[in-house]
């Protein structure tokens, strides 16, 4: 499986055995498979997105958003509980090359991605169960 770092944008390959062993980037030893979500800019964003092999959740927010704020809690804990997917997030204000290039509109917005396609996006505030339903649909509308 191939894994970008969050850090560096480095494609690491990683055997699928040993995605459980908390595999680090061999440029920067950034972990490459946290069970929780990694925070992405937009040097890097294009490339985790499109170069990893493993689908990729993206949390679109901003600081001051409190809807945003209310969403990470169980944003974190979907992450931990989707082994197969990575959870990444990003600050559209910090980020806004990765924003405007998705074409965010509103926050929260979270957006499936599969090898750099859009798989699916849902906007507003979920709580995690509803989000776990909703990216198993995703990904299960996406294997059909």
């Amino acid at each position: 499986m191939h894994l970008v770092c969050p850090k560096c944008g480095a494609t690491n390959r990683v055997p699928d055995e040993r995605l459980g062993d908390a595999p680090v980037c061999g440029r920067c030893q950034t972990e490459l498979a946290p069970p929780h979500p990694v925070d992405l800019s937009d040097a890097v964003f294009a490339d985790y997105i499109a170069k990893s092999d493993a689908p990729v959740l993206v949390d679109f927010w901003a600081e001051w958003c409190g809807p945003c704020q209310a969403m990470a809690p169980h944003f974190k804990a979907a992450a931990a509980r989707a082994p197969g997917v990575r959870f990444a997030k990003v600050e559209t204000d910090a980020n806004p090359k990765a924003s405007v290039g998705s074409r965010i509109r509103s926050i929260p917005t979270v957006v499936l991605f599969h090898r750099g396609e859009e798989i699916a996006r849902r906007s507003g505030a979920l709580p995690e169960a509803e989000l776990l339903r909703w990216l198993q649909a995703s990904l299960a509308g996406r294997a059909a």
